[in-house]
């Protein structure tokens, strides 16, 4: 009799200890971490995903010679900061939506309104297409011009960038404006992101950049007149096939391909293909920083 009882203790002991066995290994709550389901991770959507987007689909055959990602990256594009593009067009979609889908903002600095009719034409095409269209989110805008004042509140902005405007302020004259301006409008330690047609230091610069082309140590002493600090150079947009040299400026070259009225004797020794296959122009990419 008490050996039947202890017998039935100890089985009574065995069972539970094994029923515990049990319970323990198939409670989910204590697997190790590394077997547990992934959590989701948030998807960060960058500037490719922005220069992917199908609304660009028109723009993405002159991207090989813009390097757009790669270019607002090296000028630190980054989520939160607020970027301000002067006399904007190529960038904008590309911006608009990187900060509809990120913290931070863009605003749009376009000409100043009732300056002219070609601006004021440009300003109203601008703003149709984006203003209340909802793939690009809110915008702000500030505007910029010869004469005009500030182009957006002073020292609000993270980044400005210009592309391909330099020669165009230098004929005008009003360079050194420009980036006085420029460098009110950037917060201290903010960064001035210049693209613009490059050339070659051996090669006169045109004080009115007529051909469109520009000296980067030009462009490095109108900035540090403005009290910028140099940062930096890239080759992202350089392009060795252009000498700079072209019968009508960087305007031989596409985008605008301009040729010889037919008729003439420019038209008749004109090589157009020449031209095609050089693509579009040799650019600077230059970084400068406002000082803290």
């Amino acid at each position: 009799m008490k050996y039947s009882i202890l017998g039935t203790v100890l089985l009574g002991t065995a069972l539970t200890f094994s029923g515990c066995k049990q319970s323990t290994t198939s409670n989910p709550a204590d697997k190790p971490a590394s077997q547990k389901a992934d959590t989701p991770v948030e998807k960060v959507y960058t500037l490719a995903d922005a220069v992917a987007d199908p609304g660009r689909e028109a723009a993405k055959k002159v991207d090989k010679f813009r390097n757009p990602a790669a270019t607002l990256a090296f000028f630190e594009v980054e989520p939160g900061k607020h970027v301000a593009e002067v006399w904007p067009g190529y960038y904008t979609p590309i911006l608009a939506k990187y900060y509809k889908e990120n913290a931070g903002s863009y605003t749009a600095v376009l000409y100043p309104d009732n300056a002219g009719e070609y601006t004021d034409k440009r300003n109203k095409a601008f703003r149709d297409k984006y203003v209340g269209n909802a793939d690009y989110g809110d915008m702000a805008f500030g505007a910029f011009g010869q004469g005009h004042g500030a182009m957006i509140e002073p020292g609000t902005a993270d980044v400005v960038i210009s592309r391909r405007n330099v020669h165009n302020w230098m004929g005008r004259g009003y360079a050194d404006e420009a980036f006085e301006e420029f460098y009110a409008a950037l917060k201290p330690g903010g960064i001035l992101g210049i693209v613009e047609h490059r050339l070659p230091e051996t090669m006169e610069q045109d004080p009115r950049g007529k051909t469109g082309y520009v000296q980067e140590s030009y462009m490095k002493d109108l900035a540090n007149r403005a009290g910028f600090e140099f940062v930096g150079s890239s080759e992202i947009n350089a392009n060795p096939k252009d000498t700079a040299d072209h019968p009508f400026g960087v305007w031989t070259l596409p985008p605008r391909s301009r040729t010889p009225k037919e008729g003439t004797p420019e038209a008749a020794e004109f090589n157009a293909e020449l031209y095609q296959n050089i693509g579009e122009s040799d650019r600077a990419t230059l970084k400068f920083r406002k000082p803290k």
